[in-house]
């Protein structure tokens, strides 16, 4: 896998990156945070689809996430459109069909990480359904544990005025990208071991996201709110 693809990074930006730029004013804070260059595990909020968007375009470099197999299957123009996207950006499909899916989507992660390469994810598993930051999942714990590489915090703040929740358009508004400092694991890492390892490390990294998108944190999982509010499955 070649976590570095500039070719393909420089064909997004010029020509999705570019109008999405415009369209949104996007602003970029921090980024001296973040490597320009090696491992890096990018957490951040998650409030719409086109966080996977700004998020690369605000760092500078190729970051990649875990997507739906869907989004290399469509057909027509707009399938095509959406796969060369995806493609581009460097999107891992993920058939969540298959029970075996979160096993491989791990081992994948941990593949872009030891090859130098920065991996996107959002921690609370799904997009807010109510605009709060929620509870982390272990998942990047899990990550930072098995290869070291270091969690940057992100919030994203403005993208869910772009796409609004279960709209599939797209509306002019301001987005604010903020990077953070790396989150202190090494006195984690000393102090709790296993499961309480995970659980500290992911917590400290939901502080880091809230203070840096200044949301209010609810203390549960976002898939339990959204099921309460008859929302969508997880995306």
């Amino acid at each position: 896998m070649n976590t570095e693809d500039s070719l393909a990074t420089s064909a997004m930006r010029l020509f999705i990156g570019t109008p999405l730029r415009l369209a949104t004013r996007m602003s970029v804070e921090g980024r001296e945070h973040l490597p320009a260059t090696g491992p890096a595990i990018i957490a951040s909020n998650h409030l719409s689809f086109i966080d996977s968007m700004v998020i690369p375009l605000a760092s500078g470099r190729m970051v990649h996430f875990l997507g739906k197999i869907e989004y290399f299957q469509g057909e027509g123009l707009s399938g095509r459109l959406t796969k060369a996207f995806h493609e581009a950006s460097g999107t891992i499909g993920v058939d969540r069909s298959d029970p075996r899916a979160a096993a491989e989507s791990m081992k994948v992660s941990e593949q872009v990480l030891r090859e130098g390469g920065a991996f996107g994810i959002y921690p609370e598993g799904t997009r807010s359904p109510d605009g709060r930051l929620h509870r982390g999942r272990t998942g990047v714990a899990r990550l930072q544990v098995a290869t070291g590489a270091p969690i940057i915090p992100c919030a994203v703040e403005g993208t869910d005025r772009v796409q609004p929740p279960g709209s599939n358009g797209f509306r002019p508004a301001k987005v604010t990208v903020r990077f953070g400092p790396p989150v202190p694991v090494e006195p984690l890492h000393a102090a709790y071991a296993k499961a309480a390892l995970l659980r500290a490390i992911t917590d400290a990294t939901m502080e880091s996201i809230a203070a840096l998108s200044g949301q209010e944190q609810s203390g549960r999982y976002a898939s339990e709110v959204k099921a309460e509010l008859g929302g969508d499955a997880p995306v």
